[in-house]
């Protein structure tokens, strides 16, 4: 009996982390779907004060853009090879630029798309966040996405946590109820595919008294989450 539940209990935990790796390999998710947003506004601004070198790189970095929204992203991240150089070079050749640094960003996702995950990291590390309230921790929580596909989930956890941190930090009552609770439940989710329910537990039950006016408190659906990690 006591090897059966064992096997059981085995068996529940393979389980777990099946479906955290299969879900995982889904690109990007929420992050992606508010950069794609938030980024052309930041193009556009850039274009608009933007010095040479600036204007030089944001021009690359609009066409791009282009082959981006599209999922064309072997396009957008190698070139086209009629004029548009891609996304990796960009950053490579102005990487001093604000454009240049996004196109870091964009670099990242785009590899993250193609299944890349060791250069999405790479290129995701490189971009230099500023103090913004939705990109800046979208971005983190990219480069979470990424050391959770390499297998490097402490590192993942500790990346979405401070995303979480940085998106609450620039939100009315320091509480980001769309993007934070998504980000630490990323965080929970590996914490229980390592065994670590109490961690998990944890972060389960900040959520629900800290982000009282999001979709995942409203709907209950973190209750959920708390039963499970209490089990």
């Amino acid at each position: 009996m006591a090897n059966n539940n064992v096997q059981a209990q085995e068996i529940e935990s393979l389980n777990m982390k099946e479906a955290f790796f299969m879900k995982y390999k889904k690109a990007i998710m929420i992050a992606v779907v508010a950069l794609i947003v938030i980024i052309a506004g930041v193009f556009a601004y850039m274009s608009q004060i933007a010095g040479p070198r600036e204007d030089k790189a944001s021009t690359l970095l609009g066409k791009g853009q282009t082959y981006f929204q599209n999922e064309m992203y072997e396009q957008a991240l190698n070139g086209d090879g009629a004029g548009y150089v891609g996304f990796a070079k960009i950053a490579s050749e102005y990487g001093s630029t604000d454009a240049g640094n996004l196109a870091n960003l964009y670099a990242g996702l785009c590899y993250a798309n193609l299944g890349k995950w060791a250069e999405a990291e790479k290129s995701l590390d490189a971009f230099s966040s500023k103090d913004d309230e939705m990109i800046s921790p979208a971005a983190q929580a990219a480069l979470g996405d990424a050391y959770a596909h390499l297998n490097k989930l402490d590192d993942a956890v500790a990346a979405f946590k401070k995303a979480a941190s940085m998106a609450d930090s620039k939100a009315e009552d320091d509480a980001n109820n769309s993007l934070s609770p998504a980000f630490l439940i990323k965080a929970g989710e590996i914490l229980e595919s390592q065994n670590k329910k109490a961690e998990a537990l944890s972060i389960y039950q900040d959520i629900k008294k800290k982000y009282v006016n999001s979709m995942l408190v409203q709907s209950s659906e973190i209750d959920k989450y708390i039963e499970r990690a209490s089990n």
